[in-house]
């Protein structure tokens, strides 16, 4: 069982804010308007406080993502991309980089659904809202760019 102790500060802070990096990936995907964006992190915020599984990890995350946003704290405070052309590729990194630390530290099973929740959060944004079209009309609920987002995440955290 793995706990918030068995991280160093500055990894339990990555770990923490994976979740809405996964989020984020998808909002830089396809950016869409304010609206879009509004809806795409609010359902990472909600799949970010309601892990998918009850491992220990995930709830220790979980509940210290619910304690920052209650505190109205920012989990993506410390995390800025530095190049906004490489932004993408900064995310990415960052993924990859959470997961090996989590699957350094962490059981096979905690890893693994750790790695399950960090995709269901950039599933639940990129459901989250519809891209193009018109006032709703002619628009679709993934775009091809979030699609291929998805796919990038998914090979980066190994999942």
């Amino acid at each position: 069982m793995t706990t918030k102790s068995d991280f160093t500060e500055e990894e339990w802070t990555r770990v923490r804010r994976a979740p809405f990096v996964a989020g984020m990936a998808i909002s830089l995907a396809d950016p869409g308007g304010p609206i879009e964006l509004a809806k795409e992190t609010t359902a990472s915020l909600k799949t970010a406080t309601n892990p998918p599984s009850r491992e220990q990890l995930l709830a220790e995350v979980a509940l210290d993502i619910q304690s920052m946003t209650q505190q109205r704290q920012n989990p993506l405070t410390d995390f800025k991309p530095t190049d906004a052309s490489q932004a993408g590729q900064q995310i990415l990194d960052e993924l990859r980089a959470v997961a090996e630390i989590v699957s350094s530290k962490a059981t096979a099973e905690e890893a693994a659904a750790f790695k399950q929740w960090l995709l269901a959060t950039s599933q639940a944004a990129a459901d989250a809202a519809k891209e193009g079209g018109f006032l709703g009309f002619g628009a679709t609920q993934v775009s091809e760019g979030e699609k291929s987002m998805l796919d990038k995440v998914r090979t980066a955290i190994g999942a």
